[in-house]
């Protein structure tokens, strides 16, 4: 094995950015020589928060996702663009108030995962609500239109098999959280 990088970066040029991404085209050169591009889309880290009742049942957020086409269900999720150094605890707490109302008794935080890291930066930081007491939502301008819904554990499950649920970090969510014990 060699000390020289897998791949080096040549050159950076800006192609796209608004409040929310960065997207960026780089020159790189492989190992062997060889020169190419890589699309790198730059976003800030999110949060996703399975929100559990005692009962096992959880809570979902159905909203209208532009780039599909239509309404999905999922877990609540979200960033704070503005305040990228903020506390991923502290922006979860935030996100599951926001968009469901919910205050958790007690988060736990289980870990992260890259969402798409063949393209982006971005990282996902996620976390199990329980205790959870019920407030007022106070959803932003994008998120109009989004409804929660509490969810028995049989229907939830129910909708995990049937298709129902596409959200690619939903379901990384849960898994994560099942592999480490955090869910029955």
């Amino acid at each position: 094995m060699t000390d020289e990088p897998e791949i080096t970066t040549l050159g950076t040029t800006l192609v796209y950015q608004n409040r929310w991404m960065r997207v960026r085209e780089d020159a790189i050169r492989w190992r062997d020589g060889s020169t190419g591009i890589y699309g790198v889309v730059e976003k800030p880290d999110f949060v996703a928060i399975l929100p559990r009742e005692a009962d096992g049942s959880v809570h979902l957020v159905e909203q209208y996702r532009y780039p599909i086409g239509r309404r999905v269900w999922e877990f609540p999720q979200g960033a704070w663009e503005g305040k990228p150094e903020a506390d991923p605890l502290e922006v979860a707490r935030g996100e599951l108030r926001e968009e469901t109302g919910l205050v958790a008794g007690r988060m736990t935080y289980a870990g992260r995962f890259f969402q798409g890291y063949g393209y982006s930066t971005q990282a996902c930081h996620v976390f199990l609500a329980e205790a959870l007491s019920q407030g007022e939502a106070s959803l932003e301008q994008e998120e109009q239109g989004l409804v929660t819904r509490r969810v028995p554990a049989a229907e939830f499950e129910r909708m995990l098999r049937d298709g129902e649920i596409e959200d690619s970090t939903t379901l990384a969510v849960l898994a994560l959280l099942r592999a480490k014990g955090l869910l029955p």
